[in-house]
């Protein structure tokens, strides 16, 4: 090649590399994100040097190129702040770009008279922009930024009469109790509010968060008008509060989830108007008024007031609706307050609730009950050692132990009582010495509870179960008793005496138990039983003598039920709790069971060379029982459960001994149990039931797992509505069941309809098992009994419930469908379930 033509070409590569070169130093490209969530932004503007004209961007990527060294780039979006990033040899090749929001401290306060203003984009809403921040500085409570803490509690919760006229008053059941008005006090409305019951109660709290979290709620004193003997029904009324954290997005009140006017996703529920700026207790705050978009949707009216400096939330009021769907309630307002005492952190200092209830109308002036909490938080102490022994689990305190001195009272409440207040307790005193108010109390607590007490010594019941019927006994009449002296008891005998006068035969159960310890509740048992069961109802079931029996409960059947059993057993049992909510139990039972009637129900099998109709079964169970979360009333050997949103778990070893008192079968079971109601935000509420097993020998229908069926036209909680007893039966499975109650979500979109006030629930049921072909041969019954192996077996459906006037709302209707396993002879494909009942 000549020198000049390879010089010039020479020249041309290095001309080419010089314009990629010098290209390639002027392209810069990269995202840009809003700093809160880290989404891409678009309608962005890009600047280049001190240029004016400037490129958009409509992806949220960009990439810029220029003839000039680019040295700086300007990113400029309206709601956000300008930001101006330096380009340099070290800058990276894709750059990552962050705005942040506006700031708001400049926002002024827009007054608003009356009406409230709507925004058609809610960035256009500057109360828009402070929630963003009080979102990005989202609050955890306080208490867990500390190593420990302590502080006392001061708890007053009351019951008032309300909307009390002179026809009222004059009604003849105040008969000679008529004294009780001149406590009554004048109500904003102008009607006369009566006190009837006033709780107080002292707690000191102990937490720790290292090295693990954990938290002890020791209760002081207590005092209760009227009921100073009966903790339960306190703990019963302390249960309709629940501790809400404004910074949920969900708050429970009455386990049924509202939109927190604090949520991430208000917007969607709610409507929020910048009002101005007040000073709460020296806090200079945003005042936003915020209210729901819908009438008829689980969501409050309210204030809220917005640190300007921390973004965090000082005071807050909550106030329903007034088509607000809860039965039994027709308003709730609540009040919080809080210290925020750095950047980080928020404590409560004061708690105050309020429920307007009634029994049945929901008109506003109809009587009712004004139920008011208020919770006072004080001297608070913090990374102070904390004794170990304080966190180990105590005897539950008795009545004589946390009643103080007025002197007491005096000096731990937060405010003196007013002179209504102390009059409760004067009033009270006074109506426990009126026979006609004990009679009201006596037939009030025979109501809730299904036993008559008599003497203080002896409960006659369960006054329902006194009649039932079924196609073995025919009619049937059981009563029954049980040892009751006080709540605090530390045993109980309790049995029953049952007659069939188709059958002719006397049944019986007897049980008697006592708890050792009420700190770890370690106790024994023991009980012997005969009568007809309904065996097959439930997987995880238990050995408990007084448990009960769906046999005697067939009044409403679906049909003939004849697959009942007569059952002899007896049982003993020992539990105890090492640690709260967690319970060990061994049992020990004894069983011989046959059919109730051979030519209806066919139970033999075979054994060796032989065919028996009776099983001979000896057995050990060893639970465990996990209730993290649960409430419990507990002062003596029973205690009563409240409802909360805690999850159960079951875990059921079985061993079956072969000759241990004539017992037929060695075998080994593992069964597991998991059930938990759930909140799902504003679209309610779901519970789920699941539940799985394996029997590793080969037994007999009487001992084998039955998919529980339901063959009656009741609602049973966890059976299947459309299998028939005992069709099918499997060696292992797995089962699921969900019920979602929407509380009335969807409806409420329809007009009319919505006016009725009725909730939809939404069903499903699953079950998938196999059955050995050991398991099926020595089964002699003419009946072939199967698992659903081939594929799971499902139902499905929807429910309406709320059906009823006013308040009272107790009926629910079940529509269900089969999915599955059509062609099975005497089956049902669709099928209705109704029953009764109470809920919020």
């Amino acid at each position: 090649m000549p020198q000049n033509l390879q010089t010039k070409s020479l020249y041309s590569l290095i001309f080419l590399f010089s314009i990629s070169f010098f290209h390639c130093q002027f392209l810069v490209s990269g995202t840009v994100a809003d700093s809160l969530q880290k989404k891409p932004l678009s309608g962005v503007s890009i600047f280049i040097n001190d240029n004016v004209s400037a490129t958009l961007v409509s992806t949220g990527s960009f990439k810029i190129s220029s003839d000039s060294i680019i040295y700086k780039l300007r990113f400029q979006k309206k709601g956000f702040d300008l930001k101006t990033v330096n380009i340099t040899q070290k800058s990276p090749v894709v750059l990552k770009v962050i705005l942040s929001q506006d700031s708001v401290e400049n926002i002024e306060g827009v007054v608003i008279q009356g009406t409230a203003i709507k925004y058609k984009n809610k960035k256009d809403n500057p109360a828009y922009a402070i929630m963003q921040r009080v979102w990005a500085n989202k609050r955890k409570n306080g208490l867990d930024n500390y190593k420990s803490y302590q502080y006392k509690e001061y708890e007053k919760i009351q019951f008032n009469l309300s909307n009390i006229d002179s026809a009222f008053m004059k009604r003849k059941i105040f008969n000679k109790v008529d004294f009780i008005f001149k406590y009554a006090d004048s109500a904003a409305n102008g009607k006369l509010s009566l006190p009837m019951f006033l709780n107080e109660s002292v707690y000191n709290i102990y937490g720790e968060n290292q090295p693990a979290k954990k938290e002890k709620k020791d209760l002081v004193a207590q005092k209760t008008s009227g009921f100073q003997d009966n903790q339960i029904m306190a703990t019963t009324v302390k249960n309709l509060y629940k501790e809400i954290n404004i910074y949920d997005n969900t708050l429970n009140f009455f386990n049924i989830g509202f939109q927190s006017p604090v949520s991430t996703d208000g917007f969607s529920t709610y409507d929020y108007n910048l009002i101005d700026t007040i000073s709460v207790r020296g806090e200079d705050c945003y005042h936003i008024k915020y209210f729901p978009r819908r009438t008829d949707v689980l969501a409050f009216i309210g204030d809220l007031y917005i640190s300007k400096d921390a973004y965090a939330v000082v005071k807050v009021s909550l106030k329903s609706s007034k088509n607000m769907n809860v039965n039994f309630v027709n308003g709730v307002f609540t009040e919080l307050e809080f210290d925020n005492p750095d950047e980080k952190t928020f404590i409560p200092l004061k708690n105050t609730t309020e429920f307007d209830l009634s029994l049945i109308s929901k008109n506003k002036d109809s009587n009712g009950m004004l139920a008011r909490r208020t919770v006072d938080y004080s001297d608070y102490e913090f990374n102070k050692e904390i004794n170990p022994t304080v966190f180990q689990n105590e005897t539950p305190k008795t009545t004589q132990e946390i009643t103080k001195t007025d002197d007491f009272w005096e000096q731990n409440r937060s405010d003196s009582l007013n002179v209504e207040e102390a009059g409760v307790y004067k009033m009270l005193s006074q109506l426990q010495q009126i026979p006609k108010f004990k009679r009201f109390i006596k037939i009030y607590e025979t109501a809730s509870s299904g036993y008559f007490n008599v003497g203080h010594a002896f409960d006659i019941g369960d006054i329902y179960s006194v009649y039932g019927s079924n196609v073995i006994e025919g009619d049937r009449i059981r009563l029954g008793g049980k040892t009751y002296f006080s709540p605090n008891d530390d045993w109980r005998i309790q049995g029953y005496g049952a007659y069939g006068f188709k059958d002719k035969q006397f049944k019986y159960g007897i049980e008697g138990k006592y708890m050792f310890n009420k700190t770890n509740r370690f106790q024994i048992g023991a009980g012997a039983r005969r009568d007809i069961l309904q065996l097959g109802v439930a997987l995880t079931g238990d050995d408990g003598i007084m448990s009960r029996s769906f046999a005697s409960s067939t009044v409403f059947a679906s049909g003939d039920n004849t697959s009942l059993s007569s059952s002899t057993q007896e049982s003993i049992y020992t539990s105890i709790e090492p640690i709260k909510n967690f319970q060990i139990r061994l049992d020990g039972t004894l069983r011989s069971i046959k059919s109730g009637n051979n030519e209806l129900f066919d139970l033999t099998y075979n054994y060796g060379n032989e065919i028996r109709k009776t099983v001979n079964d000896s057995h050990f169970v060893l639970s465990l029982i996990a209730n993290p979360g649960a409430k419990f009333s507990e002062t003596g050997i029973d205690r009563y459960s409240h409802t909360t949103l805690a999850p159960s778990f079951v875990l059921k070893y079985t061993r079956g001994v072969k000759g241990l008192f004539n017992a037929d079968f060695n075998y080994n079971k593992l069964q597991f149990l998991y059930t938990q109601p759930i909140l799902t935000g504003v679209w309610g509420k779901s519970i789920l039931n699941f539940e799985a097993g394996k029997t590793f020998e080969t037994l007999p229908l009487a001992l084998q797992n039955v998919i529980p069926g339901n063959q009656s036209y009741s609602l049973i909680p966890n059976t299947f509505a459309l299998l028939n007893y005992y069709e099918f039966v499997a060696d292992n499975y797995t089962t699921l069941n969900i019920e979602h109650h929407f509380n009335g979500k969807i409806l409420s979109y329809i007009p009319l309809i919505k006016k009725l006030k009725l909730r939809e629930v939404a069903l499903f049921r699953a079950a998938y098992g196999t059955l050995s072909d050991a398991s099926k041969g020595i089964n002699r019954s003419a009946v072939q009994y199967s698992a659903p192996s081939d594929h799971v077996y499902y139902e499905y459906g929807f429910g309406i419930e709320n059906i009823g006037f006013g308040n009272l709302r107790i009926l629910r209707v079940d529509f269900n469908w089969r999915g599955n396993y059509l062609d099975r002879p005497n089956i049902s494909k669709f099928g209705i379930k109704a029953g009764f009942q109470v809920n919020f």
